[in-house]
């Protein structure tokens, strides 16, 4: 295969990015309902842990992208992850002196935490093989910011320009507010964090105010037709096969105090999908309407195109649109690291 290979590449958020743009892309993905999800959806699709993979196994590839699982490392999820950060940035400094910490990453109380590591293994692997990656393309949750700092440093010894930041999804044009660290890493060119099309959601800003030039963000109503009209949603979560909230909702119990808040103002449209729950427990006081969001709605506030073919049972569909890099969000970073033009990557997000 030619182009990008994708680790932990999930049901495509990062791939229907950069396909968006007519980059290639070959995803390793172990979760099999995500794999048939891909599939459906005509991604080229490797099933199997990235861990068992390296380069020589993708001669043929010229970029790097990946996105581990974030769970570990989560404010949402149980903190393993962010409990051993320190350790994990020693174990980078160990791959980057081209010593083996296969043992060491598993042996962390979460066993996704070490899986961080393996992006800057592929990465250090191509490099020693003379056949390094061009690009390479990293996301997760904003506590793992500090090591994509420490990789860019690591990549920038070998050569590359690096950059790292944390990015607002409903900036570029998602419809939620979700912060997500990228780490950009070029042997080509200079990289910078793409330059934001969509005004940043504050509180108590009416959308529409805010700097010159930037389109107004977009609302949870205007994306599926229902919802809060005040503001983008909230990060969609994960179900609670994965650990995450009740997928029946958009975030946790604050969350779903702040769609309560919405509704109760006025500023909401509404939906036939919310339901009388007479046998929930009463909620500050009194009896509310549990707030559903399905699949497809979930699936469109991460800006998957509509009716991309999540498979798998609903518990499933939920864990992996929940767990996706935001589509939209995807394609701007990429369009950035590629050096695609802004304009390019606004007319493909119009056109999906």
């Amino acid at each position: 295969m030619s182009g990008i290979v994708d680790l932990f590449a999930g049901p495509g958020g990062l791939d229907v990015g950069a396909t968006g743009l007519g980059l290639e892309v070959t995803g390793i993905e172990r979760d099999h309902a995500a794999c048939e999800t891909r599939r459906a959806a005509g991604l080229a699709t490797v099933e199997g842990d990235v861990r068992d993979y390296g380069p020589a196994d993708f001669p043929e590839a010229t970029d790097l992208a990946g996105s581990p699982p974030c769970q570990p490392f989560s404010v949402g999820g149980k903190g393993k992850g962010r409990a051993a950060l320190e350790t994990v940035l020693n174990l980078a400094q160990m791959l980057a002196s081209r010593q083996s910490v296969a043992l060491a990453a598993a042996g962390f109380d979460d066993e996704r935490t070490g899986l961080v590591l393996e992006p800057l293994r592929w990465a250090l692997e191509a490099m020693d093989a003379g056949r390094p990656f061009r690009t390479v393309v990293l996301e997760q949750v904003p506590t793992v910011l500090p090591v994509w700092e420490a990789f860019a440093e690591l990549l920038h010894r070998e050569g590359y320009h690096t950059v790292t930041g944390r990015l607002s999804a409903e900036e570029y044009g998602v419809p939620q507010t979700r912060g997500r660290a990228f780490l950009i890493a070029s042997l080509d060119r200079e990289v910078r964090m793409p330059e934001p099309t969509h005004q940043r959601y504050r509180k108590g800003v009416p959308q529409g105010q805010g700097a010159l030039g930037l389109l107004p963000w977009v609302s949870m109503a205007e994306a599926i037709g229902w919802g809060m009209t005040h503001r983008p949603a909230l990060t969609v979560a994960v179900g609670t096969a994965a650990g995450g909230p009740d997928p029946s909702c958009v975030g946790g119990s604050g969350a779903r105090a702040t769609l309560y808040a919405e509704r109760d103002a006025g500023r909401w449209v509404d939906c036939k999908r919310i339901v009388d729950a007479a046998d929930l427990p009463a909620y500050r006081g009194g009896r509310r309407d549990t707030i559903r969001v399905t699949p497809e709605d979930a699936a469109l506030l991460q800006s998957f195109p509509p009716g991309h073919p999540f498979r798998g049972s609903q518990t499933k569909r939920y864990e992996q649109i929940g767990n996706a890099v935001p589509c939209l969000l995807a394609r701007h970073v990429f369009a950035a690291a590629f050096g695609i033009s802004a304009v390019a990557a606004g007319e493909s997000s119009a056109a999906a």
